[in-house]
């Protein structure tokens, strides 16, 4: 008797040590300078599953989820430059009708076959695709891979030399909405333009690889995470733990919550993989700390070979030494006669600039979009989930809700804490008639639990003996608490408010669901929460009768931003897409 009481005690001890005293979501609100560390992976199917989690992430932050279609790109090649052991060319495609992506293609001369082909994304170098100093030459490791025997495409970041119709900064809160900014418009051009490079004839499509530095390297590691065409990646200077990057460009609501940049890097696993890194920037670390990190997972595949890390004695660059290395390593890995030519970096010439801009001396094509245009253009690609499954799958990774695994709870009297598994979240409330059985009512309010049960039929229901749970959702009634929202790229690494609350909704539901006394569920959603209750509803794998009153949310851009502000939210099919799902009954509150 004394031992089983022991035991109970115990076991109550440890659930409530489950449940933090903070909400960590106040407490720890990371940004691009905060220091990660790295997730401990036991078994590969324990990373792949977080992989494609990744995956996904990655595209709704992009706004690319579902992947819109491939329309044709229309390539124009053109104003060839032939000098001796290869040519170069002018290229204009367009990535989405009426968008058009400037860059140079570079091939090797002299030589028969079928080559491999190599993407080359610049960083913020003043100078862009055409940057030729010591620090960097874009144009200089073209020729090289040129003369190598590599078909490369040199393309622009959006705002960069022939890439104009955007600037390379935009966005606001209703091209949030729809996941329209500068990181998702470039990673859908690498995209693209790794399409034009497997659709040339003299290109290898089954050997493909993209290096970049800097920014450059955010979208080389970006584009091999999403994209299994990719079997070759050298993204330079700019895998760290310590720095995410700087530029909207590189940072997209929803892009790092609850991850960095070292994960994404390791989703190239296990293909061929050379960091290169310097002892004068943000990569200082890598020997110690990155490429260990990333090899633990090509461990995992048995494939430790196919990870290597350089590191320069040099400043932030993508110089001759850089250059040399991503050489060595692309002949290793693509090249099938790398023994016969060499690695090392002749001196090259790099052709005046207006002999490699496209647009130089001639104006955008007709039918060229004007920002706003591209903008509608954008929206009019969104893809409407297959079927009520994906819609839901959707919905959720916009959203960054969970189904949890195991919630932990802590009643005392009346008041509950609810906390997920691993998460060290609090969704605090009261649980009323808790010894009821039956179907039991979760009701959410704006301002909270204690708002809730002030209203009259609320308190009817309360008194009818019902199981009733009442909880404060995030930032709502007990629940407010101080946050840091400072950073420039907040969204980037932390949920909006809204979409916590929806998490939240769902962390109550799947404690009422293991709940033995409870018989079915009703949520109640009153005035904006009937918003948050909608679309945990839509997003919830049980089924709950939902009751709310929508209080004139039509569904617009400005309903979004004024009550229920998601990122990529209407890219994800908006209200349309949770009504397809469930149908809330009215809720009459007096």
């Amino acid at each position: 008797m004394h031992r089983r009481l022991a035991i109970s005690i115990f076991l109550v001890a440890s659930v409530f040590a489950q449940v933090p005293a903070d909400d960590i979501r106040n407490l720890r609100t990371p940004n691009t300078d905060t220091h990660f560390q790295m997730p401990e992976y036991r078994t590969l199917r324990e990373w792949e599953t977080r992989r494609s989690q990744l995956r996904w992430q990655i595209l709704a932050a992009a706004g690319l989820l579902p992947l819109p279609p491939r329309t044709p790109l229309r390539p124009q090649i053109f104003g060839r430059i032939e000098r001796g052991d290869h040519s170069i060319e002018k290229v204009l495609i367009q990535t989405m009708p009426g968008f058009y992506l400037g860059g140079n293609l570079y091939r090797p001369l002299g030589r028969k076959g079928r080559f491999p082909g190599i993407l080359t994304p610049h960083g913020h170098w003043k100078h862009g695709r055409l940057e030729n100093t010591e620090q960097v030459s874009v144009p200089g490791r073209c020729i090289t891979l040129a003369r190598q025997g590599y078909v490369v495409f040199s393309y622009d970041m959006v705002g960069y030399n022939d890439t104009v119709q955007m600037p390379h900064k935009f966005g606001g809160k209703a091209e949030e909405l729809w996941g329209f900014g500068p990181l998702g418009l470039q990673l859908w051009n690498s995209m693209r333009a790794l399409d034009f490079l497997q659709s040339l004839p003299d290109v290898d499509e089954s050997r493909i690889g993209v290096t970049g530095a800097s920014g450059g390297g955010t979208q080389t590691f970006l584009l091999a995470a999403v994209d299994r065409r990719v079997k070759a990646a050298v993204p330079v200077n700019m895998v760290s733990a310590i720095m995410q990057g700087g530029c909207e460009c590189e940072n997209a609501p929803g892009l790092r919550v609850g991850t960095f940049n070292v994960e994404f890097a390791a989703m190239m696993a296990p293909r061929p993989l050379l960091l290169i890194a310097a002892t004068g920037d943000w990569t200082k670390n890598v020997p110690r700390e990155e490429y260990p990190a990333i090899r633990k997972i090509y461990e995992l595949y048995g494939k430790a070979e196919n990870v290597e890390y350089v590191q320069m004695n040099a400043g932030h660059n993508y110089n001759k030494d850089s250059r040399e290395a991503m050489y060595r390593f692309f002949a290793k890995h693509l090249l099938r006669n790398a023994s016969e030519i060499s690695l090392s970096e002749p001196p090259f010439e790099v052709p005046p600039d207006s002999a490699m801009r496209a647009l130089s001396g001639k104006e955008l094509p007709t039918g060229a979009l004007d920002p706003p245009s591209i903008f509608t253009r954008w929206k009019e690609m969104t893809v409407p989930a297959r079927s009520s499954r994906f819609t839901r799958f959707v919905l959720s990774t916009y959203l960054g809700t969970e189904w949890p695994r195991v919630v932990y709870s802590d009643l005392q009297g009346e008041k509950l804490v609810l906390s997920r598994e691993g998460r060290q979240d609090r969704v605090p409330g009261l649980w009323l008639n808790a010894s009821g059985v039956g179907r039991a009512t979760l009701v959410v309010h704006p301002e909270g639990a204690a708002a809730a049960r002030k209203m009259a039929p609320i308190a009817r229901l309360i008194q009818s003996g019902q199981p009733v749970l009442l909880i404060d959702a995030f930032q709502t009634g007990t629940a407010k608490a101080a946050r840091d929202r400072s950073h420039k790229f907040f969204l980037t690494f932390n949920q909006s408010d809204d979409a916590a609350r929806v998490q939240d909704i769902l962390t109550a539901i799947r404690f009422l669901r293991g709940e033995k006394r409870v018989k079915g569920i009703d949520v109640i959603g009153i005035h904006d929460a009937g918003i948050w209750c909608l679309f945990a509803a839509a997003v919830s794998p049980v089924n709950v009768r939902l009751f709310a009153d929508l209080d004139g949310f039509q569904g617009a851009d400005q309903d979004f931003i004024d009550h229920f502000f998601v990122p990529g939210i209407q890219r994800a099919g908006g209200l349309e897409a949770a009504l397809k799902l469930v149908r809330p009954n009215p809720w009459i509150t007096k």
